[in-house]
Parts: C-alpha cells; sequence; structure tokens
C-alpha cells in the first residue's frame, strides 16, 4: 500500500502508534460485554428470572447512551481547555474499568444490567476524548488512514487473545473445572485486564496538542459561551449539519447491530457458541475490510463509501429480519422449527459476514471526515456535539427495536424496524449532496497540499 513518508516523518509515529492502540485496548469491551460473551449470558439469567433480557438490554443501553449524550456536549466545551481532555479521558476510562469489574461480581440480573449501564457510560465517554485526540496525534490528510488502522486494529484485539479466551473457556472449560457461569465470569475479568494494559500508551504518550488556555475559574463560563458558539456554528456550516444529521440516523442503526445481535439471536433460541463464532467471523472480516475503505474512500470519496456501507445494512437488516420471522412462524420442538433453526443460523453468519464488511469502514470514514471539518483548537468542543448526536441516535434505536418487538410480539421486528434509520439517513445525505460534495473536494484539495511535500513509496 502506497503511504507518505518524508525524512522527518514515519509511517506512523509514535504518537499516532499509542493513539492507534487505544483501538485495540477498548475493542475488548466491544466484543466481549457489548456484543458476544456477555449480551447472551445476561439474556439467559434474565430468562431464568423470568424476564425479557432482550428487551432489558435495550433498555439499559439506551438510558446509558442517553447519560452521555446528555453530558457530551459540556464535557466536550470543558476538554478543550489546556490540559482537560486528557484528565476526563483517564475519569472515563477508570469508571469503565470499576464497573466492569464488577459485572463480575453478581448473579444478580438488575445489579449486572446496572454495572453494564455505568461501564457503558464510562467506556463511551472515554471514547468521546479518544476520538477527539485524533486532530492532536495527526494531519487532517492523514485522518483517514489512521482512523481507518485504528478500527482495523482495534477489530485484531477483539479477536485475538481475549476472545479467543473467552472462547475456549466457555467451550472447552469444564474440562478443567470452570462451569458456564465460571467462563463468562473470567472473560469479564479478561477483558478489563486487557483494555487497562493497552490504554497505558495513550495515558502516556498522547498529549492534548492544540487547546483553548483559559484561566481556571473561568472554566464552566466559558464552556458554556463554547457550546453556543459551537452550535452556531455547526447551523451555519452545511456540510458539517448536513454530515451530522445523518450520521445520527445511519450510527444509530450501526450501533444497534452491534448491541443487539446476540441477545436478539438468543432470543430466537440460537445456539450461543455458534453465534459466538460467527461473530469473530465479524471481527477477522472487518479487519481488512476496515483498511481497504479508507483506500477506496481515497478513489472513490468517503462520502460514496459511507453510502455504500448503509445499503449494505438495508440488507443485513432484511436478512436478520427473514432469519427470526421464519423460526418465529413455528413451535420450538417441531420438525419445521428445527429446519427454520438450521436455515437461521447460516443466515446469523451470514449477516456477521456482511457486517464485518462495513461496520469498520462505516466508523472509521465517519469519525475521520468530520475530524477534517472542525478546527483543531477546538476538536473536543464539535466532537462532544458529534457524539451527542451519535449518543442520542443510540437511545433511539435499541428502543426502537424494544418498542417495535414489545408491541408486535416478535423481536424479528424490533430488527426489521431499524431499516428506517438507515432510509433517513440516505434522504438526508441526498437532500445535503451538494454541501457534502463541496467539504469533500475542500479536503481532497489539501491532500494534493500535502503531496506535493511529501515522498510517496
Amino acid at each position: 500500500m502506497s503511504i507518505f513518508r518524508s525524512a522527518s516523518r514515519p509511517r506512523f509515529t509514535g504518537t499516532e502508534r499509542s493513539w492507534i492502540l487505544y483501538d485495540w485496548a477498548n475493542s475488548s469491551y466491544a466484543t466481549i460485554i457489548m456484543a458476544a460473551v456477555f449480551p447472551i449470558y445476561f439474556a439467559g439469567i434474565a430468562s431464568d428470572a423470568g424476564v425479557n433480557g432482550d428487551i432489558w438490554w435495550g433498555y439499559g443501553t439506551s438510558a446509558a447512551t442517553l447519560t452521555v449524550a446528555i453530558l457530551a456536549p459540556i464535557l466536550g466545551a470543558i476538554g478543550d481547555f489546556k490540559g482537560m481532555k486528557k484528565s476526563l479521558f483517564s475519569l472515563f476510562l477508570l469508571v469503565g474499568l470499576v464497573f466492569t469489574t464488577t459485572m463480575a461480581l453478581t448473579d444478580n440480573w438488575k445489579l449486572m444490567l446496572a454495572g453494564y449501564v455505568i461501564s457503558y457510560i464510562g467506556y463511551a465517554g472515554s471514547l468521546l476524548f479518544y476520538d477527539s485526540f485524533i486532530t492532536d496525534v495527526t494531519s487532517p490528510q492523514r485522518m483517514d488512514k489512521l482512523s481507518a488502522w485504528g478500527y482495523a486494529m482495534g477489530y485484531i484485539g477483539g479477536s485475538t487473545i481475549p476472545f479467543l479466551l473467552s472462547i475456549v473457556l466457555i467451550m472447552f472449560g469444564e474440562g478443567i473445572g470452570i462451569d458456564a457461569v465460571l467462563a463468562v465470569k473470567l472473560s469479564v475479568v479478561l477483558c478489563v485486564v486487557w483494555w487497562a494494559a493497552f490504554s497505558l500508551p495513550m495515558l502516556l504518550k498522547v498529549m492534548q496538542v492544540h487547546y483553548i488556555d483559559r484561566p481556571a475559574g473561568l472554566l464552566i463560563t466559558q464552556a458554556f459561551k463554547g457550546l453556543r458558539k459551537t452550535a452556531v456554528d455547526i447551523f451555519h456550516n452545511k456540510a458539517m449539519l448536513v454530515f451530522m444529521l445523518s450520521y445520527f440516523f445511519y450510527i444509530d442503526g450501526v450501533n444497534t447491530v452491534i448491541h443487539m445481535a446476540t441477545v436478539y439471536g438468543s432470543s430466537l433460541g440460537l445456539g450461543s457458541t455458534g453465534m459466538i463464532l460467527a461473530l469473530l467471523i465479524t471481527q477477522l472480516v472487518a479487519v481488512p475490510c476496515s483498511i481497504l475503505f479508507s483506500r477506496l474512500a481515497e478513489k472513490y470519496g468517503s462520502i460514496r463509501m459511507l453510502v455504500y456501507a448503509i445499503i449494505v445494512y438495508f440488507f443485513i437488516c432484511i436478512t436478520g429480519f427473514y432469519m427470526g420471522y421464519s423460526l418465529e412462524q413455528h413451535a420450538p420442538g417441531t420438525v419445521d422449527y428445527d429446519q427454520a433453526l438450521k436455515v437461521s443460523t447460516m443466515l446469523f453468519w451470514a449477516m456477521a459476514f456482511l457486517v464485518g464488511t462495513v461496520q469498520g469502514g462505516i466508523q472509521a470514514l465517519s469519525r475521520s471526515f468530520f475530524g477534517k471539518l472542525v478546527p483543531p483548537d477546538r476538536s473536543n468542543e464539535f466532537f462532544g456535539f458529534f457524539d451527542i448526536f451519535g449518543k442520542f441516535a443510540a437511545v433511539v434505536g435499541p428502543a426502537l427495536y424494544a418498542v417495535a418487538a414489545n408491541a408486535s410480539g416478535r423481536s424479528s421486528y424490533g430488527i426489521l424496524s431499524l431499516i428506517l434509520l438507515f432510509a433517513a439517513a440516505l434522504i438526508v445525505m441526498a437532500i445535503g449532496r451538494r454541501y457534502l460534495a463541496e467539504a469533500e473536494q475542500q479536503s481532497l484539495r489539501g491532500s494534493e497540499v500535502e503531496d506535493n511535500g511529501s515522498e510517496i513509496v
């Protein structure tokens, strides 16, 4: 792959590598807690207690994301002041680590859900500041590449040691005296250790380069003034406004698929081992596809690749709906149900593969495209608004799933309802396509300036 290199600029600087490693670090939470191991375990514990685990998981996720959404703009404004970005990042990281650990210490589904909600606030809060650090660690022309490699390394980290060990413990633990419950608890602890250990380079080497220098006594006052100014700036920047509105809808659908996939499968009766292995395929496919997306974005443009990914998610939702609907037509234990279960298991694998082809790419390009639009010294402030759009969206998605499933009595209609979110994103992009095209052309002209001053190898 061709990369830019000059005598003073290696492929990735030490700071850039340290930033990338946090994607590698937090991926253990995204895989074990959010997507694969813990949701299945929680759904089983909740079912034993006589409640619908997938619905409560949806409500819990909505509660957590709503909390972060409310806090994000204020935290983002404060984070732009000198020395605050790293401090707030560290605080939310600590909250995430501590409350994830508590999830392994209880067998009560309500306490598990409470631990998940608070730990997710810590996880999501740390990502707000991590994402905004992209303007401190690299140049606008390298953001697509850096962001894509971050997600790619995240998928490698999420699918290697912590996830594979979790699979081994769950599938073969009984042979060494580790039952299924203990295997899940050990997986949660492993997640915490992995997350903490690989966060150290970020904590030690990544510094806030761009900031607003204000006296400590004026911190809150200036933060709220900055919020108002940022809101006005976003409203008047048509490209940024259109992008954030479309992002609100499509990232809602993406995150809901991540949060609800395995708990949805569990509610349909799919085998937990098969689902976990299918999600391993998602992780492995996502590694090259994330990097491929950044290369294709250079050739075809970021917006075009985002539209392509959204269209793929249409097929993912339709596949998920058919997978569930075909099972819901038959009573468990019948021959027809058993046949439908085999087909649905294959469809879950197909859906996992499709998700892997676009999930990392749509996330990486969203982060880097927005990073190119914001002024570096106010990056946290703008990313705070970017985060609030994403987090408020993440409130809507799981709640939409839960309401549709609850009202219809069928989980399949919950997954089908997500098509509305992706359709809304495409409509917004179509309406504002001129503004997005102009912004993309402006970023390409910036890239050409860097090309002229760099040696291509």
